[in-house]
């Protein structure tokens, strides 16, 4: 077998070590789909998010350094599938005397960024709601009320 093959090997049984010992909510796997949509522009970055499943709503927290509230966009598409955007430009200080230049510049400036979650089918897509503060986006997504059990009604046989 070729060791390619081998650490292929490996590493799927790995994988399946780590979800055996840390299972991971059904939901959660759901609603962490990451589209690799071939419509977007190479060179695109991923950005990081935590999601978290709250009693009434789920809360995406996403970093964002350097960003303002009008460099990003959150849109929902295609009725379940949550999309946030940012432009990727951010501006430099310029020196306040004339003649004045950088003399290193090691902030990188961000890249184009997208990310999109498939919603689950609890997700009220009219109730989403976005907040960018210190550089950390934070998008609320409300969920529908469970559906009503249904009623047995008991029935007598005559």
């Amino acid at each position: 077998m070729s060791r390619a093959a081998d650490s292929n090997s490996s590493n799927g049984h790995l994988v399946q070590a780590i979800s055996t010992l840390f299972p991971f909510p059904e939901a959660l796997e759901k609603l962490a789909f990451i589209s690799n949509d071939a419509r977007e522009p190479k060179g695109m970055s991923s950005i990081p998010t935590d999601i978290l499943d709250a009693p009434k709503e789920y809360v995406f927290y996403m970093d964002l350094p350097g960003l303002s509230k009008s460099d990003i966009q959150v849109t929902v598409e295609e009725e379940n599938t949550l999309v946030i955007r940012s432009g990727g430009k951010r501006k430099r200080e310029d020196g306040e005397e004339e003649g004045c230049k950088y003399l290193r510049l090691e902030r990188k400036a961000p890249q184009k960024m997208v990310r999109k979650f498939r919603l689950p089918e609890n997700a009220d897509t009219s109730a989403v709601s976005a907040k960018c503060e210190s550089g950390v986006l934070v998008v609320v997504v409300g969920k529908l009320p469970p559906p009503p059990k249904p009623k047995t009604v008991q029935v007598a046989v005559a």
